[in-house]
């Protein structure tokens, strides 16, 4: 099935595209003023061969001494890299294709990387953010691209306060909050990898609380994501959806690391305004996989908590080490702070160890055994015209909609 709203390119080398677009635009970018919860580390702790028994006896005993359990409720990490660094990553990636870059730095819940940008380099970033949105029992997370200059931290305030004061939430208010966004024409509001179990409550309840959300504010979400992070198969699923409802799609490669995204749009516009333009009123939008997104994906995660997790000696004291970048609050009543507060040398041996697997398993000589595992599902297909669509899955999903459409209507 032909693709309506969106072209898809998939490039197996990194070549030219200087002859089919003017401008790439990158989305989605990550950087260290972006606060990265914890909240999931005793999932995936758990499930991790050799360190979930190392995890299991450190929480065991730590419950034991303290009578209290590991609350990660208020942790976070920082992605290493400085907004400048990224922003130039990026730029350096679209030049090579031959085209002029624009670059959206979206940190959870913070616009300071973009005014960082604006204000160091003289070149203009557009202001955006990773907007987290609190919605029954879970949240999405949605791209609020392009603020306007005048208006951006009123704006964000506004956006933060739903976010953070539970006592001001509710439909009526969120409503009010994606039509003040929707009225700004230059404005682009994207649902971020919106099948995504981020909430870690169970993919069926994932999708009844997506259904939902899209029920109640679908009318002002202008694209769906494919990031550069989730499955083929998942962002496959992404694009059939965005079809079956008559959205476009665009991209965002959600990096957190030190490499560029592996996914990013292209267009012939000149402005991001222009962009936003073609995807808000066209309802179009054409996204290029660059040659990195068809790696296998745990390999290129697993890469990415290396780089993460690694020593960086130029930066400055107080960012050099993963450790310095880890924020922890361990009952002392002074609050959330630098695990280096407490840890000299890096934690416990077993964690040390552990840091040092999860960088061997990302190195690029294991590939091959990450591409031999890999679903076949998820094998990025060489060129996007061998891609065969078909919306039979999202059926139920749709029905859902419908119910959540005909017993709510959007206001």
């Amino acid at each position: 099935m032909n693709l309506e709203r969106t072209k898809l390119q998939i490039l197996p080398t990194l070549t030219s595209l200087k002859d089919s677009a003017r401008t790439g635009v990158s989305l989605h970018c990550h950087t260290r003023f972006s606060r990265e919860m914890l909240d999931f580390v005793p999932h995936y702790a758990s499930m991790l061969p050799i360190i979930s028994f190392f995890w299991h006896r450190e929480r065991d005993n730590y419950e034991k001494q303290t009578g209290k359990k590991i609350d990660f409720s208020d942790a976070f990490w920082s992605p290493p890299l400085p907004p400048e660094r990224v922003f130039e990553a990026e730029r350096a990636q679209i030049g090579a294709l031959g085209l002029d870059p624009i670059v959206s730095l979206s940190d959870h819940d913070c616009i300071d990387a973009n005014l960082a940008v604006n204000a160091v380099t003289g070149l203009e970033s557009p202001i955006s953010l990773e907007w987290t949105v609190p919605f029954e029992y879970g949240f999405f997370h949605v791209g609020v691209h392009n603020l306007p200059k005048e208006r951006s931290k009123v704006i964000t305030d506004s956006l933060l306060d739903y976010t953070f004061n539970p006592e001001n939430r509710n439909n009526t208010r969120l409503n009010e909050l994606f039509a003040m966004l929707h009225e700004e024409r230059e404005i682009l509001v994207v649902l971020n990898h919106p099948l995504w179990d981020i909430e870690l409550v169970g993919q069926e309840k994932h999708e009844a609380l997506l259904s939902h959300f899209l029920g109640k504010m679908g009318s002002w979400i202008h694209a769906l994501e494919i990031n550069g992070f989730r499955s083929w198969s998942e962002n496959k699923a992404v694009i059939e959806m965005a079809e079956a409802f008559g959205l476009p799609v665009v991209t965002g490669g959600d990096r957190h690391g030190c490499k560029p995204n592996t996914v990013i749009n292209v267009t012939n516009g000149s402005t991001f305004a222009e962009f936003v333009e073609e995807v808000r009123k066209d309802k179009r939008s054409e996204v290029v996989l660059m040659p990195e997104y068809r790696l296998p994906l745990h390999s290129r995660q697993l890469e990415s908590f290396s780089e993460i997790l690694s020593h960086y000696p130029d930066f400055p004291e107080g960012r050099k080490r993963w450790f310095d970048r880890v924020h922890y609050n361990v009952g002392d009543g002074l609050g959330v702070r630098p695990l280096s507060v407490h840890w000299k040398h890096g934690g416990p041996r077993w964690l040390r160890i552990a840091i040092w697997t999860l960088g061997f398993l990302g190195s690029p000589m294991m590939r091959p055994i990450f591409s031999l595992a890999r679903k076949s599902e998820d094998k990025v297909p060489s060129e996007a015209d061998a891609i065969e669509f078909s919306f039979p899955e999202l059926r139920n999903f749709e029905d859902s909609l419908d119910r959540d459409l005909s017993s709510d209507p959007i206001p």
